[in-house]
């Protein structure tokens, strides 16, 4: 049975980021641009029954500046009875942007002040899912900061190569669950993780490092291999 979240409004919202990559991990793209994801990406690759089920609750969006673009540019000009645009183009919209002053697509407002606490914020009101679409530089800001709680990872059945990569070098080291997954006709891996804090030394367990291994481990630490 699918959640009500308009009949939950005594639950503060979830932050959740949907990501949409290949297997080598380059996050999804279309013609050298961030797509449309949702829809325009998967749309073909993903069967109508499972993005419509991705599509029934209630959520409101978080996005970062050059994916609202990139959405307001597209969603309000499919048709009226597509039911992705349908849902998105009725969802509140909350826009992280130091350079936007107006926005121009229907229930969309810019946050103010510093992404970090405004999000915390907005974590704190009742309300339904709040969902992070794309917004690749948004994503690891709120991820270093522990404020989101569930990823959906949509794993494309692609090498892509060159683009950008979710979480680079400099991302928190963190630990998550596998919840649930599935895998669509087409070979897309939808699989949902929640965050479960540190990673813990024991997480990788080995055997006793041999002599040689040691040794390969002192050459690394003198800059020698």
């Amino acid at each position: 049975m699918v959640r009500d979240h308009a009949a939950e409004y005594g639950a503060l919202e979830r932050l959740v980021a949907v990501v949409i990559r290949g297997v080598d991990h380059v996050e999804k793209r279309r013609a050298g641009r961030c797509a449309p994801h949702v829809g325009a990406v998967a749309h073909g690759a993903v069967g109508g029954e499972e993005l419509g089920r991705v599509f029934e609750e209630k959520f409101d969006l978080l996005l970062g500046r050059r994916t609202y673009e990139i959405f307001e540019a597209y969603w309000p000009y499919q048709p009226a009875d597509n039911p992705i645009a349908r849902t998105l183009n009725a969802a509140k919209k909350h826009v992280a942007s130091r350079t936007l002053t107006t926005l121009h697509w229907n229930n969309s407002t810019l946050l103010h002040g510093d992404v970090v606490p405004a999000v915390t914020a907005l974590k704190a009101q009742p309300g339904p899912d709040l969902q992070i679409i794309g917004s690749g530089n948004l994503v690891q800001t709120l991820q270093a900061a522990s404020l989101i709680d569930e990823y959906n990872v949509w794993t494309f059945p692609v090498v892509l190569g060159r683009g950008k990569r979710l979480f680079g070098e400099t991302v928190k080291p963190s630990a998550l669950r596998l919840v649930r997954s599935q895998v669509s006709a087409s070979g897309v891996v939808m699989s949902t993780y929640v965050p479960v804090g540190d990673v813990r030394p024991d997480s990788f367990p080995s055997a006793d490092p041999s002599e040689k291994e040691l040794a390969r481990r002192k050459k690394m630490a003198n800059g020698m291999w």
